[in-house]
């Protein structure tokens, strides 16, 4: 599929900042990335947000009577409206009018609407949210899966996240032998609850991936892994407190800069310097996490995504319908299941 086709539909109404900062992200995302942006929504909320009439003619408006809050219970809200924002932008991938959607809204609904619409990939018991991390070594990434999308995990549920981790490693990440850790609470095989056993057993056997041991707490970031799998509840505290370990040293290093003149020139001096920083460990530099294991691309965005992170989150959709990443999850499946 040529990058100038892409159409990514857009939950126009999900997330703190809607529809302004998800509006101003697929705006910038049109114009920089060459893509089609469907805005799914209020059309009326969504003009409102458009900063000129000259910007109408750049996106297409589709109509959506619903949205779904934040405090709702996602299975019943999302059965409950069914032409609700999340739920259409869904259909849109479903229909094949769009080729991947977004949504910075109630996570659980997304992914609840994309099992309910998109259905999983065969050979999956239960799709993954998928994040990248920074690591210590300049230009790496590190693949964690889940985050938070299953909180209870059988082994078998582990192992096929390995299996799509590093198919995505691969293909958008462009890592050519992806090393594949499982977290644990420490390097030995033995270490571990019984299903943290099971599941590093089943790794070590599959084939298809290059699992390379446990990893520890204190190996997540250290770059000798390429993708690293754990249950969703360990996932997501891991993903909340990175976040904020983020946000701690960023903000840090801006009230340790010295005051005054001293400071503006070191300042000047470092801006470059200072800019890589928060390019790696700033999340919003990231956009979201791509649902895996759901037959579709879904990027799922924070909630409190403003329009850097959701053009960021577009692009990582985007990234994702270029290098095939559905069809190549589908036949690495296949073989993994024969």
């Amino acid at each position: 599929m040529g990058s100038t086709c892409v159409r990514i539909a857009i939950d126009a109404m999900g997330g703190d900042h809607a529809p302004r900062e998800i509006v101003a992200g697929a705006l910038r995302a049109k114009e920089e990335l060459g893509v089609e942006v469907l805005l799914v929504g209020d059309p009326q909320e969504i003009e409102a947000a458009l900063p000129s009439k000259t910007s109408m003619e750049r996106v297409q408006i589709v109509s959506a009577e619903d949205a779904i809050a934040m405090d709702e219970e996602p299975l019943t809200a999302v059965r409950r409206k069914p032409k609700s924002s999340i739920n259409v932008a869904m259909g849109l991938v479903k229909q094949g009018e769009a080729d991947a959607v977004f949504s910075a809204g109630h996570s659980g609904a997304a992914m609840a609407s994309a099992l309910l619409r998109l259905g999983r990939i065969k050979g999956i018991d239960r799709p993954a949210i998928g994040t990248v991390f920074p690591t210590m070594v300049a230009s790496k990434q590190v693949l964690i899966l889940d985050v938070g999308a299953n909180v209870d995990c059988r082994p078998k549920f582990l192992e096929q996240f390995a299996v799509m981790g590093s198919a995505y490693s691969q293909y958008v990440l462009g890592v050519s032998e992806p090393k594949v850790g499982l977290l644990n609470i420490g390097e030995e095989d033995c270490k571990g609850n019984d299903a943290a056993v099971r599941a590093h057993q089943m790794l070590q056997e599959n084939s298809q991936i290059n699992f390379i041991g446990n990893a520890e707490g204190r190996d997540v970031l250290s770059g000798e892994f390429d993708v690293i799998v754990c249950d969703g509840f360990v996932g997501n505290i891991l993903l909340k407190f990175a976040e904020a370990v983020g946000s701690i040293i960023l903000q840090i290093l801006r009230e340790e800069l010295p005051q005054g003149l001293r400071g503006q020139i070191g300042s000047t001096i470092l801006k470059p310097n200072l800019k890589r920083v928060k390019q790696r460990m700033d999340h919003a530099e990231h956009g979201g996490a791509l649902l895996l294991g759901v037959d579709g691309i879904c990027v799922i965005g924070h909630g409190s995504s403003q329009a850097p992170s959701v053009f960021n989150a577009i692009r990582m959709a985007k990234e994702a319908v270029d290098n095939q990443v559905l069809q190549r999850l589908q036949s690495q499946l296949i073989v993994n299941s024969q």
